[in-house]
Parts: C-alpha cells; structure tokens; sequence
C-alpha cells in the first residue's frame, strides 16, 4: 500500500517538482495538492494523509504555525527556501528539513525516513513513470506524444519556456516539446551542467561560445539574459564585463 502524500505549497512551481518526484517512487501517491493552510487543513479531516510536505512562507496562516494547530498531525517533511526556520521546523518533530530547490537524491533521502518506518515496498525511484533527475545516469525522461522520450542531458543545448510548455534544443534531433514548467526542469537538471540565463531560457553551460552583458550564443542561437540573472551567469561563467 502506498503512502498517501499531501503538497502544501503556494508556489506551483515548488509543487510540480514535488509531484514529479512522488510519481517517481513507488511508496508513494499524491492525495491532494494544496495552496494554503486552510486548505491543507481541510483535506486532513476529509482523508487520510500518510506524509505531509509543508511549506512555510505561504499565506493566510505560516506553515509552522499550522502545524502548531494539528492535535495528530501525519509525518511532515518541511518544503522552504529559507534555512532561518529549521529550528522552528526540528522543534516541531519534523521528518526533515528540505532546502528549495530539492534534489531528487535529497528528497529520496528524507521520504526513506518515513518508508522505514512503514510496511511499505522498499523505496524505489522509477524513472519510467516521470522526468526525475538522474545526474550520474546523465539522462531524462519526458512524456511527450502519448510516450516517454529519453534525452541525454550531454546532448542539450538549450530550453526554452513555451508559456505552459518547453521546448528542449539538442544536438541532431528536432526540438522536443513537452508540457512542463521552467522552474521543474531546472530543479531536474545537474546545476554543474547547466545555467538559468533568463526566465524562459536555460542553456548548457558548456555550449556557451559568446558572452555579453545582454546575452549569450549556443550553437549559434543568441540567448538573452535576463537583468535578475546576469550576476550568477557571470559567476558561473567566470566571465566579467
């Protein structure tokens, strides 16, 4: 029997990347996707929820402060960005602790915590059944025309954001286009390896030929970089203008 996970985030970027993660294991299945506390809360008194993943920083009500108000809460595994709250987090008995943006191998981590503890099948990520991250494979999943297409992550050159879908540039094949958020596949791809340069585009840092303050040009394609960007390219790139 699988646990029955519950999301509680007000970022859907944050909660695509959990939900691809959960499909990813076999232990696990997604009971319900949350925005608030309120919520949160109500679904916890209409079914049973095996594991929570809190965030803190949401509205209405902070996750920790949430969690102080549930006589007989399920295992939490605390979601954030900010590092300040995991003594709050470790106070209130806490599973783990997950830093954004959550590796795969971390997020494997801190459910085997709970898994352990159950009679559920041995954890197991499998890679058939969504796009997870898999950096010493070197290799991706994405569903894309009724099938799983596998991508090499040496073979990309660049993604672009579609609105609600990507499309993936690599070498000697037509680009791939798949229903996905940017920030989803950012947090699936080896940081290393590659380098968000503007908020609809992410490029392999390796196939960068040119560099200005305004973009970059990969395999011939020029890239532009956003404002918010331009430092950690820089710094990545170990270029300066």
């Amino acid at each position: 029997m699988k646990l029955r996970c519950l999301i509680v985030d007000d970022e859907p970027p944050a909660s695509d990347v959990l939900e691809l993660y959960i499909e990813s294991v076999e232990g696990l299945a997604l009971a319900a996707r949350c925005e608030n506390a309120v919520q949160a809360f109500q679904v916890l008194q209409q079914q049973p929820i095996d594991l929570m993943f809190l965030d803190i920083t949401m509205p209405k009500l902070i996750g920790t402060d949430f969690l102080r108000t549930l006589r007989n809460p399920p295992p939490v595994i605390i979601t954030t960005a900010y590092r300040e709250y995991a003594l709050d987090g470790y106070e209130l008995d806490v599973l783990d602790y997950l830093l954004k943006p959550i590796p795969f191998d971390r997020f494997l981590r801190a459910v085997g915590k709970v898994l352990k503890t159950t009679d559920n099948p041995v954890l197991a990520p499998l890679p058939e059944k969504a796009p997870v991250r898999y950096t010493e494979a070197g290799f991706l999943f994405f569903r894309a025309d009724r099938k799983l297409v596998k991508v090499l992550t040496s073979d990309i050159l660049y993604i672009e954001s579609l609105k609600d879908y990507i499309q993936i540039i690599t070498i000697g094949s037509k680009p791939l286009v798949v229903k996905q958020t940017m920030s989803a596949v950012e947090a699936m791809l080896p940081t290393d390896q590659f380098v968000r340069v503007h908020r609809s585009y992410i490029a392999a840092i390796s196939r960068v030929t040119t560099y200005t303050p305004r973009h970059i040009d990969v395999a011939g394609q020029e890239l532009p970089i956003g404002r918010l960007y331009q430092k950690e390219v820089e710094r990545i790139l170990h270029v300066s203008w």
